[in-house]
């Protein structure tokens, strides 16, 4: 099945990735999944955005996606630390995508975000220049949770140009840390976010915030709807991202926080990459994405 556009609903949270208008495939990459336990529901989210530059772009992004998302639910199922869960799946996300390789030069790369969430704060964990963003209630408290691991960001770091100006350049989007080929720079970063109220996160690739960078603005079109209805949010921010030109893979996955805030699931179900549903003991479901590095 066409991975150009696809859709997750696990009501808890949800998401959406679409081709865009200029690419042939959706190089991204997207896992969801809902994992009961005592304690609450654990929300995990997984963005990669293949390299285009780099072999089988749209397969690395999925190999990776789909690795680290197996390690999250087992942490999340076992009560086992989430920090240290996240750099485990960052390996296995590496491990994965190394294993597509015909040859040692054969190796892809994929930008990487994830996102574990429980009722008290939200784990992230990335490489490369996929966001997650706290879209609050009021969009003047909205805020960018990740720094990008770009030239962009360097340069604007290093005050060599405005950020305007830096993501305009022709090395914008050319990232400096990614899961598969030549990992030198494969340490991630992680952070504990503890969100103030409700809320939601997004996860996106920049196939979306390329368009609307600022939290706020994002934050104006997604809330308060993300909070009750994901999947609708992440489809208008999908869509507004295509009708702002969609030059790139577009995938957006939204939390609301705390979990279990946007309804409850209907039974533990599992979706496949190529969208279809099955009984699952854990309660995912996946789906690709694409990003662009």
């Amino acid at each position: 099945m066409s991975h150009d556009h696809q859709e997750v609903d696990l009501r808890l949270m949800a998401g959406v990735t679409d081709r865009g208008l200029r690419h042939k495939q959706n190089e991204d990459a997207m896992e969801l999944a809902v994992v009961p336990t005592a304690d609450g529901p654990v929300l995990v989210a997984v963005v990669c955005d293949g390299v285009s530059t780099s072999a089988r772009p749209q397969d690395a992004s999925l190999a990776a996606a789909q690795a680290a998302a197996r390690v999250l639910r087992a942490a999340a199922e076992a009560g086992t630390d989430l920090s240290e869960a996240s750099t485990e799946a960052v390996r296995a996300a590496v491990e994965a995508v190394s294993g597509l390789a015909d040859s040692p030069g054969d190796v892809g790369s994929a930008t990487f975000i994830s996102a574990a969430a429980t009722r008290d704060a939200v784990t992230l964990c990335w490489l490369g220049d996929s966001r997650a963003y706290w879209l609050a209630a009021e969009p003047a408290d909205a805020r960018q949770l990740t720094r990008d691991d770009s030239l962009a960001q360097e340069m604007v770091s290093l005050g060599l140009l405005p950020e305007e100006e830096a993501l305009e350049s022709p090395q914008a989007h050319v990232v400096t840390r990614w899961v598969g080929a030549d990992p030198a720079e494969a340490r991630p970063h992680v952070t504990r976010f503890e969100p103030p109220g409700t809320g939601a996160v997004l996860l996106c690739s920049d196939g979306l915030w390329n368009y609307l960078p600022e939290a706020a603005g994002l934050a104006g079109l997604a809330m308060p709807a993300a909070q009750r209805d994901p999947l609708g949010s992440a489809r208008a921010l999908v869509q507004f991202a295509i009708e702002a030109g969609g030059r790139d893979n577009i995938t957006a996955a939204l939390i609301p926080f705390p979990p279990g805030t946007s309804g409850s699931p209907d039974g533990s179900l599992d979706a496949s990459a190529d969208g279809s549903r099955d009984a699952s003991p854990d309660g995912s479901a996946g789906r690709p994405a694409e990003p662009e590095a």
